[in-house]
């Protein structure tokens, strides 16, 4: 039995809210935090490039503006991926 290739997502993601502490990312029906103290490098990001989110596969995220790509799973479970790198400054 073959498969088709899969498609280009039709689903967006969507930033719904920022605070001091994080922000909400809705993934269709699932709104998931991303707190900025495991994800250092959206601290001090502006609005405007954590909005620009692109989900082109259903556990794949990237930001093109600050060239970050992220697996869905590392914010559902952050202490399942140790941080590798950190922010300076």
């Amino acid at each position: 039995m073959s498969f088709a290739a899969p498609g280009i997502s039709t689903s967006a993601a969507e930033v719904t809210n920022v605070s001091r502490h994080g922000f909400w990312l809705l993934l269709g029906q699932e709104e998931l935090f991303v707190p900025f103290s495991d994800f250092p490098w959206f601290a001090k990001a502006a609005i405007g490039d954590l909005v620009n989110v692109e989900w082109p596969t259903p556990d794949h995220l990237y930001w093109p503006i600050l060239d970050v790509d992220l697996s869905v799973d590392s914010i559902r479970h952050p202490e399942r991926f140790p941080l590798v790198s950190r922010t300076t400054g």
